[in-house]
């Protein structure tokens, strides 16, 4: 079947394969560089790479995806019968990502509408799907980005980390705050807000802040239908755990994604990340 409107996303969406494949949603990957070696996300490099380098404290950054490659993305989907494009990607305060695929947009064979997310990981996961939903249904670049928009303004994420070192050496958190994350071995809660990372909340303990991760995503999935999704980075055990109990104490759920984040998330947060992603529906 045939559609109008192609979907455009980057790797740091960490949707699950079957759902891209169903969907046909495209991902542009990012570049992580460990040591001199850049390599694509997703095909290249695995997050555990990253978190074994990082553990043993080796250079890891990451950078945006070349505006050459968001353009082969849209003459192929044009090539294949898109008559627009809509391109959502990670929020533009924590990458030039946004901005190439502006740049690639210019000269693109058919109309793009590019999109800042405002969010990362499952949270553009799910804006992305709402996307290829409403293309799904016949909607045109207009109503495609709309679906997107929406689902973005509803969904929230939340996240522990076992340190703010990573996020702070990133330039993803500012320095005062990591500071006090340090401090008196607090364990920080953090949430997006606004396309950036915010502290929300400090707890003393790493228990006691995963309690209150799980309480925080109960109270905002409330009673009606919403999807969620659990990240982790080296911490598989955390996350099916978390999952289980938001299976049994979520009533409206709907979709429930459990996966380990991708190189470049890995790279800024480090291992001993939990997270969860909150898309009413």
């Amino acid at each position: 079947m045939s559609r109008h409107v192609a979907i455009v996303t980057d790797s740091t969406a960490y949707l699950p394969p079957q759902a891209m494949e169903r969907h046909r949603i495209v991902s542009v990957p990012l570049t992580v560089v460990l040591g001199s070696q850049a390599l694509e996300e997703g095909t290249e490099i695995s997050a555990r790479s990253v978190a074994q380098a990082l553990q043993k404290r080796k250079s890891v950054t990451t950078s945006r995806p070349a505006p050459e490659m968001f353009a082969a993305a849209y003459r192929a989907a044009a090539a294949a019968g898109a008559e627009g494009i809509v391109s959502l990607h990670l929020s533009a305060e924590f990458s030039g990502t946004y901005d190439a695929a502006v740049l690639a947009a210019k000269d693109a064979p058919v109309p793009v509408r590019v999109v800042d997310s405002g969010m990362v990981a499952m949270a553009l996961g799910f804006c992305a799907l709402a996307a290829a939903e409403a293309a799904d249904s016949g909607g045109d670049l207009d109503e495609t980005v709309a679906a997107a928009e929406k689902r973005a303004e509803g969904t929230s994420a939340y996240f522990y980390v076992d340190t703010l070192d990573y996020l702070r050496r990133g330039g993803r958190i500012g320095a005062a705050q990591a500071l006090f994350g340090s401090a008196l071995a607090v364990k920080p809660l953090l949430q997006l807000d606004g396309g950036r990372i915010e502290l929300r909340e400090k707890v003393r303990t790493a228990s006691k802040a995963i309690a209150r991760l799980e309480e925080i995503v109960v109270e905002r999935a409330g009673v009606g239908a919403v999807d969620i999704a659990v990240h982790h980075l080296a911490a598989e055990e955390r996350a099916t755990a978390l999952a289980e109990r938001l299976r049994e104490r979520v009533p409206g759920l709907a979709e429930l994604y459990v996966s380990e984040v991708g190189a470049v998330i890995g790279a800024h947060t480090g291992p001993g990340l939990l997270g969860a992603v909150v898309a009413p529906k």
